[in-house]
């Protein structure tokens, strides 16, 4: 519930960072809420209204950043508009009572879908030959064959719900899934590996689907690609920050690996220009959550997190760990 303050302005709703035009919309027609990313001076109306926010909206791309956490003293809860929370110190923000939502579940299935379709078009370079037929080259030469995508070997780097996803749907091409994870997840088939190294060395393909942060900063480091090897593939729907991308550049201009599809980058929206240039990459725009239905669904599940909130003072999906 709002945290009691002495003001007497409308308890207000902080939307950080553009969202979907449908909530945007049911925000301001259900809360006093303020855009502050469309204010012509937002530091002014932080020092002048500041102390009136009681809940923010914001997207994992932009979380609330220290700065503007300080600068709104009621501030009791965040919701992302994502599964993301790395952009927001969640540590720091229960240490001043502050609960940290997301939208976890919903997007599960669709970023599942994404990662597997990556990796049978990274691996069958399914993009590639498009690109080739539009050339014209068809007529000059074959398409040379790509990788097989059935039976192979598939480390999913991060078993999360997203990650138990992918597996079980690479199960279906019968592929042998091995995992790494912090801990052992209970109740799967899969092999469990102690390291991202020992998992990309003992499979085809890599599949990263762990969550971002400090924690997975480079996880996916110049070692793990040289374990992968010069055979491998890489597939990443989680965060940029996990891959060191600077390692990636070198092993796909090295051909230390045979391919990558990337749905996220370490300085959105800028893609090196080594991956650009490079036949053996797939490039999607951050993209994997982003159906109709998926983001329908992420928009009401923030906006029940706004309501139960304003109402009941807690979060209808809080970040495990931060909720009070």
């Amino acid at each position: 519930m709002p945290t009691p303050g002495t003001t007497t302005a409308p308890a207000t709703v902080l939307q950080v960072s553009p969202l979907l035009p449908g909530l945007e919309q049911a925000l301001a027609e259900r809360h006093h809420t303020v855009r502050l990313h469309e204010l012509p001076d937002p530091d002014r109306f932080l020092r002048d209204h500041g102390a009136d926010v009681v809940a923010a909206v914001t997207s994992a791309r932009f979380g609330v950043g220290n700065a503007l956490m300080d600068a709104l003293p009621r501030l009791g809860a965040i919701v992302h508009f994502g599964v993301g929370h790395e952009t927001t110190d969640v540590v720091r923000a229960r240490a001043r009572g502050i609960d940290v939502g997301n939208t976890p579940d919903v997007l599960t299935d669709c970023v599942a879908d994404l990662a597997v379709g990556a990796l049978i078009d990274v691996m069958r370079r399914m993009s590639a030959a498009d690109r080739y037929v539009r050339a014209g080259n068809w007529s000059t030469a074959p398409f040379p064959p790509a990788a097989r995508v059935s039976g192979k070997r598939v480390g999913v780097l991060g078993l999360g719900r997203i990650g138990r996803a992918v597996a079980r749907r690479l199960e279906g091409f019968d592929m042998e899934v091995a995992y790494c994870s912090r801990v052992p997840v209970p109740g799967v088939p899969y092999r469990r590996l102690p390291t991202a190294r020992a998992l990309a060395e003992a499979c085809d393909a890599l599949v990263v689907t762990v969550a971002g942060g400090a924690g997975t900063e480079g996880l996916v480091s110049a070692a793990v690609l040289d374990a992968l090897g010069p055979e491998g593939h890489l597939v990443n729907v989680a965060r940029g920050s996990v891959v060191d991308e600077s390692a990636l550049v070198a092993a796909v201009e090295a051909g230390r690996i045979a391919g990558a599809a990337l749905d996220v980058f370490a300085d959105e929206p800028n893609v090196p220009r080594a991956l650009l240039d490079s036949d053996r990459v797939v490039l999607l725009p951050h993209i994997a959550s982003a159906t109709r239905e998926t983001r329908e669904a992420m928009g009401d599940l923030v906006l029940r997190n706004v309501e139960r909130f304003m109402t009941e003072g807690v979060l209808l999906t809080p970040v495990p760990g931060s909720a009070h």
